[in-house]
């Protein structure tokens, strides 16, 4: 039996501060419609798609902001997509500004199937950016003012094979798709909004693009997975975001890229089963992984290195930890 999914990376343009959600949610609608004609059975949509990116802006009372956040999903101005997505038959995966009925702030995103049923939800785990008013920055990026950290990464059955998600960030740290490998995942879906200018080292910039592949080629390769990234991209509210949204294969390749920085849908075949080319030769986790040597991760400042990585004879030559 096929294992073959047509995957639909529906890129975004900027959504500015007085779009409304209807706007956007039709704007969705386009996209998702074009996925149907394109014969998806998956369309992804970004990070935070229902709104601008908020967290550029600070304000003291956090509530001022709850207007940018859904109390439920789907909710009425959300329903008409996942309508939509079960007339279609085609499932998507949606990011957007969660806040609970207990009062806590979440990014978070959701993972639909084809006949409208929710396979499950995630938050984001490694939050960027800095938690106390910075007015010295051109844009802020307050994702930790404004969101708590989710706990875990998880895998989902669906589409039929097995499914993770992560969000813009999460892509940068290895444990990420690590953690979602030894789970079995064949298929990661991961939204983004990244600013092309990082203010803490402006010299990244003209990298941003580079590194934002080469994250999820090696993580896709190094784990055996197809890897979905897709941005909200453009000039949004005077911050350029990166696009180049882009569906990876197991190998690291790029199967599919897109190249503007509007409402851009790209598509290409996910066969899942090319994911045990990796999982069962050269990423044979069971066969070849080596967990009881790592240890903990070290070296970095306020991290203290374990005596058996200090205490060793130096030598003219040498010697390799």
């Amino acid at each position: 039996m096929s294992r073959t999914l047509t995957v639909g990376a529906a890129q975004m343009g900027p959504i500015q501060r007085d779009h409304t959600r209807t706007e956007v949610v039709e704007r969705l609608l386009v996209l998702l419609r074009r996925g149907a004609d394109a014969d998806c059975d998956l369309v992804v949509f970004p990070e935070l798609a229902l709104t601008t990116f908020f967290p550029r802006w600070w304000s003291a009372d956090i509530a001022e902001f709850d207007h940018f956040f859904e109390t439920e999903m789907p909710g009425p101005q959300t329903q008409p997509l996942f309508d939509e997505a079960a007339r279609l038959g085609v499932g998507f995966h949606l990011g957007y500004a969660e806040l609970t009925p207990d009062g806590h702030r979440h990014n978070t995103v959701i993972l639909v199937e084809r006949d409208g049923r929710v396979v499950g939800h995630y938050r984001k785990v490694h939050l960027p950016g800095h938690e106390d008013h910075e007015p010295w920055r051109a844009f802020q990026h307050l994702e930790r003012y404004y969101f708590e950290p989710g706990d875990t990464f998880k895998v989902f059955a669906g589409f039929g094979g097995v499914v993770g998600m992560a969000i813009c960030n999460d892509r940068r740290w290895s444990e990420t798709y690590r953690v979602l490998g030894l789970q079995g995942c064949e298929l990661a879906l991961i939204g983004y909004n990244t600013p092309v200018h990082y203010p803490p080292d402006p010299s990244q910039d003209a990298l941003a693009g580079f590194h934002n592949h080469l994250v999820m080629q090696a993580g896709a390769y190094q784990n055996g997975m197809w890897v979905v990234g897709v941005a909200k991209a453009g000039d949004e509210e005077g911050c350029q975001l990166l696009g180049e949204s882009a569906i990876i294969a197991p190998s690291g390749e790029i199967r599919a890229t897109c190249a503007t920085d509007g409402d851009e849908l790209v598509v290409a075949e996910a066969d899942l089963d090319l994911c045990a080319n990796y999982k069962d030769t050269l990423f044979d986790f069971a066969r070849y992984r080596r967990p009881e040597v790592y240890g903990p991760i070290t070296g970095q400042r306020g991290v203290e290195v374990p005596d058996h990585l200090t205490d060793h004879e130096e030598s003219d030559g040498g010697e390799a930890l």
